[in-house]
């Protein structure tokens, strides 16, 4: 087995092993597009197979796709003393012998998908659209919403990711943003990356109708609609399987340091 840096070479083979399952390698597809000069992809390779694959953004979000022993391979040649990882749950193992978790914070995702057809609206709310002029309280309640995850989220970050085609929807109670989603549409299906509601305002549906209007707008150009949402955060998962995403994968996801 080789492990290879991605090259216009083998680009064809990258390509057609990727788009044969693009929710299992949405970012690997996504990042190489359009996060090129921030992105490096290797390759474990028998011959013109690719039997895993690593992705390395920015030099700390890394993900991890293949055999047990292409992830093993790929694995020892990652050299960063910190990292935010995710790979498959059965890889969990390996990823613990080389990282530990930096303050208990790892966790099993699902990926959840939704094929356009099998969707069940579940709007019960007055959904609007959200500008830049709405940043500031998306990030105070991404902030406040999940620490751990988006504790460092500006408002400068969501008015450049609207500048970069990331759509938000939210609910709003007499002109107080109480719950938003977004989505981004890409050619391959479309990603739904954040709901979030603020506190006193959860368990009322408002973001079960963010994610159905999401779901909406996203099936008006594409056939795929995508979330990850916690394995333990049991009220989301049953939000969206309200709406029809049913179970694809999961995967384990820790921030940690090198042993």
């Amino acid at each position: 087995m080789e492990i290879a840096s991605l090259a216009p070479a083998v680009e064809p083979i990258f390509w057609k092993h990727v788009n044969q399952d693009i929710p299992h390698y949405f970012f690997f597809a996504f990042d190489w597009k359009y996060n090129r000069d921030t992105t490096e992809i290797l390759l474990a390779l028998t011959e013109d197979r690719i039997d895993g694959m690593m992705l390395l953004y920015r030099q700390s979000i890394v993900q991890l796709r293949g055999s047990r022993e292409a992830v093993r391979a790929l694995l020892n040649k990652l050299s960063l003393e910190k990292v935010e990882l995710q790979a498959p749950i059965e890889h969990k193992r390996e990823v613990l012998k080389k990282y530990k978790p930096i303050l208990k914070q790892s966790h099993e995702m699902m990926l959840m998908t939704l094929q356009r057809g099998e969707q069940k609206p579940q709007s019960q709310h007055s959904v609007v659209n959200l500008n830049v002029s709405d940043a500031e309280n998306i990030a105070a309640i991404m902030n406040k919403g999940d620490p751990e995850f988006w504790g460092a989220i500006t408002s400068q970050n969501i008015t450049e990711g609207i500048g970069k085609g990331v759509n938000w929807l939210g609910v709003k109670l007499n002109g107080e943003l109480v719950s938003m989603g977004s989505a981004r549409l890409t050619e391959w299906a479309g990603h739904i990356g954040i709901v979030a509601t603020r506190e006193g305002h959860r368990n009322k549906g408002y973001a079960t109708s963010i994610v159905s209007e999401l779901v909406k707008r996203i099936f008006e150009k594409l056939s795929l609609a995508m979330i990850y949402v916690l394995v333990e955060n049991s009220p989301a998962v049953r939000a969206y399987e309200k709406v029809g995403f049913k179970s694809y994968r999961t995967y384990f996801f820790v921030r940690g340091e090198k042993r």
